[in-house]
Protein backbone atom coordinates (compact mmCIF):
# COMPACT_ATOMS: atom_id res chain seq x y z
CA UNK A 1 0.00 0.00 0.00
CA UNK A 2 0.77 3.56 -0.80
CA UNK A 3 0.23 6.95 0.48
CA UNK A 4 0.68 10.45 -0.67
CA UNK A 5 1.58 12.85 1.81
CA UNK A 6 1.38 16.49 1.48
CA UNK A 7 4.27 18.49 3.28
CA UNK A 8 5.36 21.44 3.74
CA UNK A 9 8.09 20.82 1.47
CA UNK A 10 5.66 18.84 -1.04
CA UNK A 11 3.92 15.84 -1.93
CA UNK A 12 5.93 12.81 -0.97
CA UNK A 13 5.26 9.22 -2.01
CA UNK A 14 5.69 6.71 0.69
CA UNK A 15 5.45 2.82 0.31
CA UNK A 16 3.79 1.59 3.77
CA UNK A 17 4.63 -1.64 3.77
CA UNK A 18 7.97 -1.33 3.11
CA UNK A 19 8.54 2.14 4.90
CA UNK A 20 10.20 3.71 2.32
CA UNK A 21 10.08 7.82 1.38
CA UNK A 22 9.77 6.69 -2.91
CA UNK A 23 10.74 10.64 -3.54
CA UNK A 24 8.38 13.63 -4.22
CA UNK A 25 5.25 13.04 -6.47
CA UNK A 26 4.41 14.52 -9.47
CA UNK A 27 3.57 17.87 -9.55
CA UNK A 28 -0.13 17.43 -10.71
CA UNK A 29 -0.58 14.91 -7.66
CA UNK A 30 -2.40 16.49 -4.82
CA UNK A 31 -3.12 14.37 -1.93
CA UNK A 32 -6.87 16.04 -1.38
CA UNK A 33 -9.53 13.91 0.77
CA UNK A 34 -12.73 14.05 -0.08
CA UNK A 35 -14.62 16.19 2.27
CA UNK A 36 -16.68 14.42 5.43
CA UNK A 37 -19.76 15.88 7.39
CA UNK A 38 -18.82 14.66 10.51
CA UNK A 39 -20.92 17.03 13.50
CA UNK A 40 -18.08 16.36 16.34
CA UNK A 41 -16.64 19.33 18.76
CA UNK A 42 -12.71 19.68 18.09
CA UNK A 43 -13.01 17.83 14.40
CA UNK A 44 -9.34 18.24 12.62
CA UNK A 45 -9.76 15.89 9.59
CA UNK A 46 -12.09 12.99 8.70
CA UNK A 47 -11.88 10.48 6.41
CA UNK A 48 -14.77 7.81 5.42
CA UNK A 49 -15.46 4.38 3.40
CA UNK A 50 -18.45 2.98 3.16
CA UNK A 51 -20.11 3.38 7.34
CA UNK A 52 -16.87 3.68 8.17
CA UNK A 53 -15.75 6.94 9.58
CA UNK A 54 -12.58 8.03 11.29
CA UNK A 55 -12.70 11.36 12.53
CA UNK A 56 -9.19 13.16 14.25
CA UNK A 57 -10.06 15.61 16.97
CA UNK A 58 -7.86 17.69 18.74
CA UNK A 59 -8.37 15.87 21.90
CA UNK A 60 -7.14 12.48 23.97
CA UNK A 61 -7.19 10.21 22.58
CA UNK A 62 -6.98 11.69 19.00
CA UNK A 63 -9.12 9.57 16.85
CA UNK A 64 -13.05 8.91 16.73
CA UNK A 65 -14.67 6.06 14.85
CA UNK A 66 -17.92 4.84 13.37
CA UNK A 67 -18.69 1.95 11.88
CA UNK A 68 -22.22 2.59 10.88
CA UNK A 69 -22.12 6.01 9.07
CA UNK A 70 -21.80 8.32 12.33
CA UNK A 71 -24.68 6.84 14.44
CA UNK A 72 -22.53 5.85 17.27
CA UNK A 73 -18.50 6.57 18.21
CA UNK A 74 -15.70 4.93 20.01
CA UNK A 75 -12.49 6.55 21.02
CA UNK A 76 -9.32 5.34 19.96
CA UNK A 77 -5.67 6.22 19.58
CA UNK A 78 -4.76 6.74 23.33
CA UNK A 79 -0.96 6.23 22.83
CA UNK A 80 -1.22 8.04 19.00
CA UNK A 81 0.28 12.16 19.09
CA UNK A 82 -1.97 14.89 18.40
CA UNK A 83 -3.09 14.34 14.51
CA UNK A 84 -3.48 16.25 11.57
CA UNK A 85 -4.73 13.79 8.91
CA UNK A 86 -6.15 10.26 8.14
CA UNK A 87 -7.16 8.04 5.37
CA UNK A 88 -8.64 5.10 5.02
CA UNK A 89 -7.78 2.19 2.03
CA UNK A 90 -11.28 2.36 -0.72
CA UNK A 91 -11.21 -1.45 0.00
CA UNK A 92 -10.41 -2.09 2.82
CA UNK A 93 -11.87 0.22 5.48
CA UNK A 94 -9.83 -1.38 8.75
CA UNK A 95 -6.61 -0.22 6.76
CA UNK A 96 -6.12 3.26 8.40
CA UNK A 97 -3.10 5.64 7.91
CA UNK A 98 -2.94 8.78 10.73
CA UNK A 99 -0.41 11.33 10.42
CA UNK A 100 0.90 13.52 13.59
CA UNK A 101 3.01 16.27 12.59
CA UNK A 102 6.03 13.87 10.94
CA UNK A 103 5.17 10.46 10.84
CA UNK A 104 2.99 8.42 10.00
CA UNK A 105 0.85 5.65 11.89
CA UNK A 106 -0.53 2.64 10.19
CA UNK A 107 -3.70 0.48 11.74
CA UNK A 108 -4.60 -2.49 9.72
CA UNK A 109 -7.35 -3.84 12.07
CA UNK A 110 -10.05 -0.93 12.30
CA UNK A 111 -7.84 1.58 14.55
CA UNK A 112 -7.62 -1.03 17.43
CA UNK A 113 -3.28 -1.51 17.24
CA UNK A 114 -1.26 1.83 15.69
CA UNK A 115 2.33 0.68 14.50
CA UNK A 116 4.47 3.44 14.11
CA UNK A 117 6.48 3.62 10.47
CA UNK A 118 10.09 4.60 11.10
CA UNK A 119 10.28 7.79 8.24
CA UNK A 120 9.93 10.55 9.24
CA UNK A 121 8.66 13.70 7.06
CA UNK A 122 8.58 17.62 6.99
CA UNK A 123 5.42 18.69 8.85
CA UNK A 124 2.49 17.04 7.15
CA UNK A 125 -0.18 18.97 5.88
CA UNK A 126 -2.28 15.81 4.27
CA UNK A 127 -2.45 12.26 3.43
CA UNK A 128 -4.54 9.87 1.04
CA UNK A 129 -3.56 6.27 -0.09
CA UNK A 130 -2.98 4.94 -3.28
CA UNK A 131 -2.78 1.10 -4.67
Amino acid sequence: MRALVRTVDGVFEVDLDEELVLGLADAEVEPEPEPVAVSLPLLVAAARTGSTVVAVLDRRPPLAISNDAGTTWREAGGGLPPGRAVALAWDDPDYAVYAARNRLYVSENGGLFWRSLAIELPEIEAVALTA
